[in-house]
């Protein structure tokens, strides 16, 4: 009783922070002035506009990967409802492919050096890999594979929340915000990635 009570609770604050974080680029498109991560980038990158389109896309696209990826992991959608769990999945298919892809060229950019940008780097890779490789798979018909893929794709996905939980923790802790920042561009997505292989792991999910 008590274990389903904690899973309960647990599915809430997931998916409560999923589309709380899915919902946060509306916050770039409804303040006038350079907000969040744009205040610590220079006048000249700004000025760009290659570099603004793989902002908005990143962050667009990435925040409906987020919104609609949570609802993949409910048993009770795919149960009552195979068509509509189908079609999520093709839509945070193509918007985490456009969000990763965009996440890459954004990481080398990134504030404060080669630390940052390898980790974010990394991560863009990561997503796009997990994400191409669970989409073969289920074409393929191979749903162990598939499953597999999918929770290291949104394990990857979830970076955006974690990145956001930790960046201000780290801020008060080191009193700066530029360590912080090469910290939390490796600390955002890492311990995703162990989580996602023990979750793997006790499902019993053949990947290789």
């Amino acid at each position: 009783m008590a274990s389903r009570v904690r899973n309960k609770v647990a599915w809430v604050v997931f998916a409560f922070l999923a589309i709380g974080i899915g919902l946060y680029p509306l916050m770039y498109v409804t303040t006038a002035s350079e907000f969040g991560l744009l205040a610590s980038k220079s006048a000249e990158l700004l000025s760009s506009k290659v570099w603004n389109v793989a902002f908005y896309g990143h962050i667009t696209f990435g925040g409906l990967a987020l919104l609609s990826g949570w609802s993949q992991f409910s048993p009770k959608l795919r149960s009552r409802n195979l068509n509509l769990h189908r079609n999520l999945g093709k839509f945070y298919v193509i918007t985490a492919l456009i969000g990763g892809i965009c996440g890459v060229y954004l990481g080398f950019f990134a504030t404060g050096g080669i630390i940052p940008a390898v980790g974010f780097i990394c991560l863009g890779i990561i997503w796009l890999y997990t994400t191409l490789r669970a989409y073969i798979a289920i074409r393929k018909k191979d749903l162990s594979l598939h499953q597999g893929m999918m929770i290291y794709s949104y394990a990857a996905c979830f970076a955006a929340v974690t990145l956001r939980i930790w960046l201000p923790l780290l801020t008060l802790a080191f009193g700066e915000f530029l360590v912080a920042y090469k910290i939390v561009a490796w600390l955002c997505w890492v311990p995703n990635m162990i989580f996602a292989y023990i979750w793997v792991q006790r499902k019993g999910l053949t990947i290789d």
